[in-house]
């Protein structure tokens, strides 16, 4: 009880000082939100981004988030840092963004990506709502013709299977998904027979190879789900032209950097090629 007591008089007593602050102190509570702010927004601007920016194996933009500040995802680190606006996505810090919101702030709550396309109405998304509108058209731009340069839709291309761990396979409609279609490849969980399945048996991926596997990897931990991708009769039975490692950051959020990836599989397609 004495916590909100508290917490109702810090929002109060706030609430009056925020309305008389021009909108540049910027939060964000989500890993995806983070990395466009980083992006878009003048480094003093920001007052906090969320502590998973800065871990390497789940963030591009790790080492950039090194020179801004970071703070705690919740509710009374929002209030403490006194944030102008506050970005973070749907599934994430839903009692913080309240509070946000319950203080008359302006809130963007972003939608994990399910394709490229939803890329660049959230770069604008964040642009527009942080007033860098101008930053945004550009990275859009950028993005765009990047896209059009690398993107080669095949609908008899070769077969990839994600392979993420735990046995986790990319499904269709997802934004992997959505990078294996622009590489010129086919989803492994789009053939038939497969598009029930979430995690796949090491036995089934042997016995029903495709033509590339990609090792969907999120970090070098020594977990048992995260060792089967590591197992050696699975490694042992892909060929170094049938196999790719592929950080998970690079596809965690949709980023101009999820391009990436692209680029990464159109070597992996034209050793398959090679081959025939």
């Amino acid at each position: 009880m004495w916590r909100r007591f508290l917490l109702g008089l810090v929002l109060c007593s706030w609430a009056h000082v925020a309305l008389a602050e021009p909108k540049h102190r910027i939060a964000s509570l989500n890993l995806c939100t983070d990395q466009l702010v980083l992006m878009l927004a003048n480094p003093e601007n920001i007052v906090g981004l969320s502590p998973m920016v800065r871990d390497c194996q789940n963030a591009v933009l790790c080492e950039q988030a090194r020179a801004v500040p970071t703070m705690r995802v919740s509710a009374e680190a929002v209030v403490a840092h006194q944030p102008d606006i506050v970005l973070g996505g749907t599934y994430t810090a839903r009692v913080a963004m309240q509070v946000a919101r319950s203080l008359g702030l302006p809130v963007v709550a972003l939608r994990p990506a399910d394709k490229l396309d939803d890329i660049p109405l959230q770069i604008m998304t964040v642009a527009n709502a942080i007033g860098e509108p101008e930053r945004g058209r550009q990275l859009v731009a950028a993005f765009r013709a990047r896209l059009a340069e690398l993107s080669v839709t095949d609908p008899k291309g070769p077969v990839a299977a994600i392979y993420a761990a735990n046995g986790f396979v990319t499904q269709p409609g997802s934004l992997p998904d959505d990078v294996l279609r622009h590489a010129g490849f086919q989803n492994y969980t789009g053939q038939k027979g497969m598009s029930h399945m979430r995690k796949l048996p090491l036995e089934t991926l042997i016995a029903h190879p495709p033509d590339l596997l990609i090792l969907d990897r999120s970090g070098q931990g020594y977990s048992i789900a995260q060792a089967m991708l590591d197992n050696p009769v699975l490694q042992n039975a892909f060929p170094e032209a049938h196999k790719a490692d592929i950080p998970a950051r690079l596809w965690l959020c949709g980023l101009p950097q999820t391009l990436d990836v692209i680029s990464r599989l159109q070597v992996n397609r034209a050793a398959l090629e090679a081959l025939r």
